[in-house]
């Protein structure tokens, strides 16, 4: 035997494991949520405040607290004193869903062209839910780490 065999052996699974961590990455967890079972809100003077929304779509999975993401529509403006959320960087969600473009929220978000505000603070630990609005009414939504947890050292 030239190894011919072996080799091939470690190729083929490879090639099944990359398929299978593939698939669960952009499909295998992620959950279509109800739209009438999705609350949307704004921060307002510490408090989160629904704002009413049309065209709305979520994905959701359990596996992760950042995996959440939402495309919608407002219906009305924020309610004023909505709380600009500073260090918002929407995260890619799976290709399939299209409605979420993470890259060109986060440069519409850098050029001004959207602007992102608190929807809910510790929606899970060290976890706040974001909201990205453009002018013309089209919002999108994702969760995102927080830092208001102080460094660790090795020892804790």
């Amino acid at each position: 035997m030239d190894g011919r065999f072996p080799a091939l052996v470690l190729i083929v699974t490879a090639a099944v494991a990359g398929a299978g961590v593939w698939y669960a990455q952009q499909y295998a967890f992620y959950d279509r949520l109800d739209p009438a079972s999705v609350t949307l809100t704004a921060t307002v003077n510490g408090e989160s405040v629904p704002v009413p929304a049309s065209e709305v779509q979520v994905i959701d999975a359990s596996s992760s607290p950042i995996r959440w993401r939402a495309c919608f529509r407002l219906t009305e403006p924020l309610p004023a004193g909505a709380e600009p959320f500073p260090e918002a960087q929407p995260l890619n969600g799976p290709g399939w869903f299209s409605c979420f473009q993470a890259g060109q929220i986060g440069a519409d978000i850098e050029s001004g062209a959207a602007r992102a505000y608190l929807s809910q603070a510790e929606v899970r630990p060290d976890v706040d839910r974001v909201i990205a609005v453009y002018p013309d009414g089209r919002a999108f939504g994702w969760h995102q780490f927080n830092d208001k947890t102080p460094e660790r050292g090795v020892m804790d």
